[in-house]
Formats: structure tokens, sequence, C-alpha cells
């Protein structure tokens, strides 16, 4: 399912297109030295389960195929992250997108993927900051 080198690159298409994708970006996580442990903590043995509901993630964001049905931000809120964090998932999500594909679309998935990690990040300091307040989930 990798691309290989002498394949010239296309934009994000289609479901396999999108597990591609968040296959290859979870592999970059899981071997990152800053959020790999973080994400090994959360998910553990679960990494299936995750990926589906990635994949579903971004079918509906990318292909708008309504597939996933939840609240992406309230599972990251107890999480030991900040800042840096958010900039490292921020910087492989980039390099995946842009190792492999090329486009409307991989242009689209950078952008959206910056705008959440910027959400996540002020809303996780903002409820951090106000312990009493409970996101909605």
């Amino acid at each position: 399912m990798e691309k290989l080198p002498y394949q010239e690159k296309q934009d994000v298409q289609d479901t396999n297109d999108i597990k591609m994708l968040v296959d290859q970006f979870y592999d970059a996580v899981r071997h990152d030295d800053l959020i790999g442990p973080v994400f090994h903590e959360r998910i553990q043995d679960n990494w299936p389960k995750h990926l589906l509901k990635m994949y579903s993630f971004w079918q509906t964001v990318l292909l708008d195929e309504h597939t996933y049905f939840g609240s992406p931000f309230p599972p990251h809120i107890s999480l030991p992250i900040d800042a840096q964090h958010f900039e490292r998932w921020l910087q492989l999500f980039e390099a995946t997108v842009d190792r492999l594909f090329t486009g409307e679309k991989a242009n689209e998935a950078k952008w959206r993927a910056k705008k959440m990690a910027q959400m996540f990040q002020f809303k996780k300091e903002y409820f951090n900051a106000n312990p009493k307040k409970k996101p909605l989930i």
C-alpha cells in the first residue's frame, strides 16, 4: 500500500488513500520519541480500533463520506500534552501528506490538521485553566 519512489504523487482520492495516509502517519507517531509514548500509554493494544476511527474521521473530513460520528476533542483533554506535542503531531502529519500526496485534498488535509491542532491546543489550555468547566461530549 506504500507509494513507491518512482510513482508520481497524486491527490487523496479514495478510502484506500485515507488508509495509507493514516497508517503511515501513525507508524511515524509510534516511532516518535516525543509523542509516541503518549499514544502508547493511551492506546495500548487498541491500535486497530484507533486506526479504524481515524480512517472514518479523515474519510468524513476529506472525502465528504460521513462515516465518523463522534467528538474528537474530549479524549484529548486529559492527555499530558502541550504546544510541543501539537507541533510534533502536525510536523509528522504534514510530512506524511507531503511524502505521499499532492493536490487540493492533500493541501486541505494539512490545513485541517493545522486548524485542529490549534483548536485542540487552545481548548486544552482553556479547560486546564478552568478545571470546573467540562468539555461538551
